[in-house]
């Protein structure tokens, strides 16, 4: 049986502690009221510095960057050079009221985009740390519809980190209730002011309105706890029954089986509603298989780093170097399917050039370069230059090593998926990032060790046991 140690234990908690008071802080210092947002901006343009408000670029030739390149107008550009174009066809100067209020507009598009920065900090940590059980529980039912034979000695690991699958799927859930009672802007659809002047958005109010929203949310994260409850409750069934007594084995596999095809659904809608809707105007047919494939390295990586730990710590003693090769193969595998699928993603958006999906890339790289292209480096050229040796893989601080990057780089994926939507280029990793993921690595860590110590590590009746426990190659 394995015993959660008391350094552990603090460990955790002194991490939600901090965590938790770093992200009211954060709160405390976004903006109360947009008096403060203009104060702020009339600061900056006292002492000579000037604040791009939102969706506006600068560059030195019009519809060119400095590479010559063409540059994609944001909407909020071409909507100016319209009313500009309007104003020099009528003969009429800019009036000084309609000057006023287009400024206002700005600074309360401002006051939005900061008011929302804790709020987005606290979703995408929340995200990030609920999408690893949810990919653990699927390549754990992968191992029964399977019958996988290498991999029974690491079932309880997987059991244990998908503990965490029911509190941080109602962590999200509170969050998506909070936004629909408009205690933030993150999903802008949700504004009746916004809907009502924005023809497309009302094209998708059938699907994208508040009472559906959240029993689809609902429905996905009921679901997923219901399947994993019952994998687990049948897998402990299984250590109780009698020798060769294959009955909560064969029921597992039908129930994975079943699972794999409600998440495959579910999945792709989740990822539609939680990150895509974020940007209702733009949309992706491969964004579902996108973020499937994040969440599913990120799981299979935390696989292996909690095997790692728990065995030097002298637990999971039938755990052999060839498991976790096999573990570093899918790491290295599925970070090769993610960078194929945002290759497909970006590079044929790209080169469309079509407006109205193309601004979705525009803002991010204009806003976001760095960490756009810096989480490409991460979860691909990394993990491709570490793992590619054979002998690598089984080298502990090897794979520990790359699957902290890796987690690092798909935590700065879904951070540009949701950040531009939601604070658009007034952003900065500060406190309120770094406070919400530390609150949350702590209750991840707590919640998925306490989690092991409910049942022995290692499975019992299990028909693979005898060969996972000799897997060697």
């Amino acid at each position: 049986m394995y015993t959660l140690s008391n350094k552990l234990k603090l460990f955790s908690i002194i991490l939600m502690v901090v965590g938790l008071i770093g992200v009211a802080v954060g709160f405390i210092l976004a903006p109360a009221n947009i008096q403060e947002v203009e104060e702020m901006v009339a600061n900056q343009e006292a002492h000579g510095e000037s604040h791009a408000l939102p969706g506006e670029t600068k560059t030195e030739n019009d519809g060119e960057d400095a590479n010559g390149l063409e540059v994609v107008p944001s909407e909020h550009e071409i909507h100016t050079e319209r009313v500009d174009d309007e104003r020099a066809v009528l003969g009429a100067d800019v009036n000084g009221d309609e000057a006023e209020a287009h400024d206002n507009e700005h600074i309360e598009h401002l006051f939005h985009q900061l008011q929302n920065k804790p709020w987005a900090a606290l979703y995408v940590a929340a995200f990030f740390f609920f999408m690893i059980p949810l990919g653990v529980l699927v390549f754990y039912a992968i191992q029964y519809a399977a019958q996988a034979g290498w991999s029974p000695v690491l079932f309880r690991v997987m059991e244990g980190i998908t503990g965490y699958l029911l509190p941080g799927g109602i962590i999200i859930f509170i969050l998506l209730v909070l936004s629909s009672l408009h205690l933030n802007h993150l999903f802008i659809w949700m504004d009746p002011e916004v809907v009502e002047h924005d023809p497309i958005i009302q094209n998708k109010t059938s699907f994208l309105n508040v009472p559906f929203f959240l029993i689809r949310a609902a429905i996905y994260i009921g679901g997923w706890a219901l399947f994993r409850h019952f994998l687990v409750k049948n897998s402990h069934s299984l250590d109780e029954a009698e020798p060769n007594d294959l009955f909560y084995f064969k029921k597992n596999f039908k129930l994975a089986a079943g699972f794999l095809v409600f998440f495959i659904v579910t999945e792709s809608m989740m990822s539609w509603d939680w990150i895509m809707s974020l940007d209702p105007h733009w949309f992706s047919t491969l964004f579902g298989w996108y973020v499937f494939a994040s969440m599913f390295v990120s799981g299979i990586t935390m696989i292996a780093l909690v095997t790692i730990y728990l065995k030097s710590r002298g637990y999971l003693l039938f755990v052999n170097n060839s498991h976790i090769h096999d573990l570093a193969k899918f790491m290295f595998g599925i970070s090769i399917f993610w960078t194929y699928l945002w290759f497909s993603q970006f590079m044929l958006i790209w080169y469309s050039n079509i407006p109205e999906e193309v601004t979705y890339f525009v803002t991010r790289i204009e806003d976001y370069g760095i960490l756009f292209f810096g989480m490409v480096v991460l979860n691909f050229l990394f993990p491709v230059l570490l793992l590619m040796n054979s002998d690598f893989k089984r080298v502990n601080w090897f794979v520990v090593m790359t699957g902290i990057v890796i987690l690092f780089g798909h935590y700065i994926d879904i951070y540009v998926m949701v950040m531009p939507a939601t604070v658009g280029e007034s952003w900065f990793i500060g406190i309120p990032e770094i406070s919400s993921l530390l609150f949350f690595a702590g209750l991840f860590i707590f919640v998925i060790f306490s989690s092991m110590t409910k049942v022995p590590l290692l499975v019992k009746r299990n028909p693979y046991l005898k060969e996972s426990e000799h897997f060697h190659y």
